[in-house]
């Protein structure tokens, strides 16, 4: 009788247990439930990890409601000074099918801000979204961070190089750069960053005249190495639609396509070389052969 007066009693505390560990966890969850979640040391990376494609609804949400934007709010007490975007000039520049995509940025900030940015390691990071005729090599741009061009960059979404522009999806380039003190010296009010992330033109689709792609302005953020609310990185995004080219035209790329009747001749072209390659391999392998063949009988 004891026994089973004891088994209630442990059972009734296991109860009562559980229900407090599921109050407290609703508890954490309703108070974190409004930060912002964590974030990569690549903005884009964190969006690929929860989407298999780029939508730009969905990366809108995610700017808007996943990263912690509360960079604002630390570096001045609640008092915004940030940088604030007051020129964007951009042009695809080059010949070709390899071309460069060109950003000159230029921000304004109050000159007591100079020592903050630089206090706290922080970066300007620009997000290309591409469309999808157009692809950057992610073994080009680490070469550009070797040579010290950027700090960081990388690739994201459709990495497939070979596809053509039919079968690609959308990729995205990120881009890094550090603000340094030699950069802030430059002027006394201002912050001006020229970026040119070399591109490549997709195969086009078989038709007659080109294939446009167009380009959307770039998402700009300013990252510093500030911990808030647990989180090691303090970000805020830098709108471009207070520029007066904001409603311009978009940029474009026009790609040549090719040409049905070309694709038959340059197909029957490319299997007559690749077969008769294979056939002068066999033929130099075979007489090797011999030739070796007979050597070894003349030296017995």
């Amino acid at each position: 009788m004891e026994a089973r007066f004891l088994q209630v009693q442990t059972h009734s505390v296991l109860q009562f247990v559980l229900i407090f560990l599921i109050i407290i966890g609703s508890y954490v969850h309703a108070s974190t439930s409004g930060q912002a979640g964590y974030v990569d040391k690549f903005i884009a990376k964190t969006y690929f990890e929860k989407h298999d494609s780029l939508i730009d609804p969905e990366f809108n949400n995610f700017i808007a409601n996943e990263i912690p934007l509360t960079l604002c709010k630390v570096l001045e007490d609640g008092n915004c000074v940030l940088p604030t975007l007051s020129n964007l000039h951009r042009s695809v520049i080059g010949e070709g099918s390899h071309r460069r995509l060109s950003s000159s940025i230029i921000f304004k900030f109050q000159p007591e801000l100079k020592i903050k940015l630089v206090a706290h390691s922080c970066e300007v990071i620009m997000i290309e979204r591409l469309p999808s005729g157009v692809f950057a090599d992610p073994f080009e741009l680490q070469h550009l961070v070797q040579r010290g061009v950027f700090s960081d960059a990388a690739v994201f979404g459709d990495t497939n190089l070979e596809l053509p522009s039919f079968r690609s999806n959308r990729s995205v380039v990120e881009i890094h750069m550090s603000i340094g003190s030699k950069m802030l010296s430059r002027h006394h009010d201002k912050l001006e960053i020229n970026l040119e992330v070399p591109l490549h033109a997709r195969y086009a689709p078989l038709g007659l005249g080109f294939s446009r792609v167009e380009f959307g302005q770039p998402d700009l953020f300013m990252c510093c190495s500030l911990e808030v609310n647990g989180f090691k990185r303090s970000c805020a995004y830098l709108p471009t639609n207070n520029i007066s080219d904001h409603k311009a035209s978009p940029l474009a790329w026009e790609i040549p396509c090719g040409i049905r009747e070309h694709a038959g001749v340059v197909s029957a072209v490319t299997y007559s070389f690749a077969l008769v390659s294979a056939l002068l391999i066999v033929v130099t392998s075979v007489c090797y052969s011999n030739s070796k063949g007979s050597n070894k009988s003349k030296s017995l």
